[in-house]
């Protein structure tokens, strides 16, 4: 077995794009090809995201057909454990890697958008370019909204809002954390609770689709002094099985959104009422920080009736093109996991 990848990162956060060697993926539409994936692709997963060829915080994607001519590509997204419904910074990774492999026509100035279909749904990349050059990736989401408000769970309580994947998020300072490095060992271990906590509660159902259901991630966050006319907080989501995202979180960062936009307007940074957070006005948007510096920039584009779309400012770097092979004699040929 061999099989061709090129990595990226988005804000410190890896992204593995199989480009060869896997057999095609079938199903009528791309949620549909992640069902058949989970039974059928798995070892491949392993092979590609444990050790010794991954670690446990890996994360990647196989490409597979869109759903339809009015998309570029289509994905499934995968990490540690599974595979995932949604992924922000592994869209924003798409969307500079068909860029810079040519597999959209891309303008040398101005703004191309990279249009993908993942399993939650249809979302664009669009990539901004300067003298043929990548210079930010903007991720437009599919809707998001709030399932519930106050969710009395682990000795907490929890908002759970969607974003593409269910999150409950949690301000820090209500375990007497922060989101530091320091502390990263305990939210790790209150995240693995709230999860555990929420299993089968009626807020970790999806209202429409129950193969959208779950609560993917929990999200800790700090509130910070308003940035330049914007919100601004810090966060680390730590999702699937313990496994934490270095970057703000892409399809995270848009249920944090839905939550923020949903209490309403308030006092803005100078005084006057708060517009929202459409960035035109107001708190101006979201400045979203992570757990290792990394910077996504948010606001509410529109508002539907299944709820904000969200579009999350950021950018992809290329880290490396990848031959893996599998020895027939290899005695770990799906790898493994030591945590």
């Amino acid at each position: 077995m061999t099989i061709t990848t090129v990595d990226y990162h988005t804000a410190g956060e890896p992204f593995r794009i199989v480009t060869g060697g896997v057999p095609e993926i079938p199903g009528a539409d791309v949620l549909s090809r992640r069902t058949t994936a989970m039974a059928e692709l798995d070892d491949v997963r392993r092979l590609l995201c444990h050790e010794p060829r991954g670690h446990s915080d890996m994360y990647g994607c196989f490409l597979v057909p869109p759903d339809d001519p009015g998309a570029h590509l289509g994905a499934l997204f995968w990490h540690k454990d599974g595979f995932s419904t949604a992924c922000g910074h592994g869209t924003i990774a798409l969307g500079a890697y068909a860029v810079h492999e040519g597999l959209v026509e891309a303008v040398q100035d101005g703004v191309t958008d990279v249009v993908v279909d993942v399993p939650s749904g249809r979302v664009t990349a669009r990539v901004r370019t300067a003298g043929g050059r990548v210079e930010s990736v903007t991720f437009v989401n599919v809707p998001s909204f709030v399932i519930a408000r106050d969710v009395p769970v682990a000795g907490l309580s929890a908002d759970v809002s969607y974003g593409g994947a269910i999150y409950a998020s949690v301000p820090a300072s209500a375990l007497g954390l922060s989101v530091e490095p320091r502390h990263l060992h305990a939210l790790v271990g209150h995240a693995a609770r709230i999860k555990a906590g929420l299993a089968g509660h009626p807020v970790a159902r999806h209202p429409s689709d129950e193969r959208l259901s779950g609560v993917y991630g929990v999200i800790f966050y700090d509130e910070l002094p308003d940035l330049d006319g914007a919100r601004q907080q810090r966060n680390v989501t730590v999702f699937a099985d313990g496994e934490v995202d270095r970057s703000p979180c892409g399809s995270g960062t848009a249920a944090r959104m839905a939550l923020l936009d949903d209490e309403g307007p308030d006092e803005g940074p100078g005084g006057g009422p708060d517009e929202g957070l459409d960035g035109e006005g107001g708190r101006g948007g979201l400045v979203h920080r992570s757990i290792v510096g990394s910077v996504f920039t948010a606001r509410v584009v529109e508002r539907t009736g299944e709820g904000v779309v969200v579009a999350i400012d950021g950018m992809a770097y290329r880290t490396g093109r990848h031959v893996f092979e599998l020895d027939p004699d290899d005695p770990f040929p799906t790898g493994f996991t030591l945590r």
